[in-house]
């Protein structure tokens, strides 16, 4: 159950970001506040993780810095970025091509083999995001490669962060890292707007305010914690299979808050990401 509401929590994010956009915000002013709301939330559970425990050292600070920058600040702009020119259901399905990623990138980075599962997996989860994604661009024109690039870019931002934070995780504890990471993610965010926004830009529409304090709580901080507890109960590799409901569950909020369509090439394309990342997920 902590597995499943923190998915859908998660997944939530992209249709708030895309209801935040019909009030003429742009990326840089929406991913501050949200920060600036999950700040003190993650400040907390980095305190409350390190209790008791022995101080960070220079090199763990560096570390924690690189992971929080990589892998909540770029990866958030990007993806904040991107879900102005591509649907909310495309931002998805692009995101959870993820754990290939990783696996691509352990290949590149440390010359880990790929298994054939894991290939035939790959294949069949890129060829839905093609389908998707070719479908958009005959509706949507140029915006969407580049709104899907962003994307991409943030899955591959994530990826990085996932595949350089093994050693430090194992050396700090997964909550504190998080709680630290995100932290610093939140102050580069806050300190991109001041450096590139006046004061002013931070007049928003109410809406805006209170989809951000929502994004902050229950698709961010909240759904942190809802999966690392499924992951204390049940291990990773079912937390990841049960996470599978997020394209689902994004694409039928699509539907039902943002009035984006569902035909057949959706459907298909979502099926084939999904079946992939099951395959995939059953190589060694």
């Amino acid at each position: 159950m902590f597995a499943v509401v923190g998915a859908i929590a998660f997944s939530g994010k992209a249709i708030i970001v895309k209801l935040a956009y019909r009030h003429g915000v742009d990326a840089i002013t929406l991913i501050m506040y949200r920060m600036l709301f999950a700040l003190p939330l993650f400040a907390l559970m980095a305190w409350w993780s390190s209790r008791g425990r022995p101080p960070l050292t220079r090199r763990d600070w560096l570390g924690v810095a690189g992971l929080g920058f990589s892998g909540y600040y770029l990866a958030s702009f990007l993806d904040f970025a991107g879900l102005a020119y591509v649907s909310a259901s495309l931002e998805r399905l692009i995101l959870y091509l993820n754990p290939t990623l990783v696996l691509l990138l352990g290949l590149f980075l440390y010359g880990r083999r790929i298994s054939r599962a894991q290939r035939w997996g790959m294949a069949i989860s890129y060829a839905g995001v093609l389908l998707v994604f070719g479908h958009e661009a005959t509706l949507a024109g140029a915006d969407v490669a580049w709104g899907t690039l962003l994307v991409l870019g943030s899955a591959v931002s994530y990826a990085l962060y996932l595949s350089y934070s093994g050693e430090l995780v194992q050396r700090l504890g997964a909550l504190r890292l998080v709680g630290l990471a995100t932290s610093v993610a939140c102050v580069l965010c806050i300190l991109q707007f001041l450096l590139l926004h006046p004061l002013s830009a931070a007049q928003v529409a109410p809406e805006v305010i209170w989809l951000s304090l929502l994004n902050a709580i229950a698709c961010t901080a909240v759904p942190v914690l809802l999966v690392m507890m499924a992951i204390e109960r049940i291990g990773a590799g079912m937390t990841a299979q049960v996470g599978m409901v997020g394209p689902m569950s994004t694409i039928l909020m699509g539907v039902w808050l943002l009035g984006e369509p569902f035909t057949l090439w959706i459907a298909a394309g979502t099926v084939l990401v999904v079946t992939g990342i099951f395959v995939f997920s059953r190589g060694r």
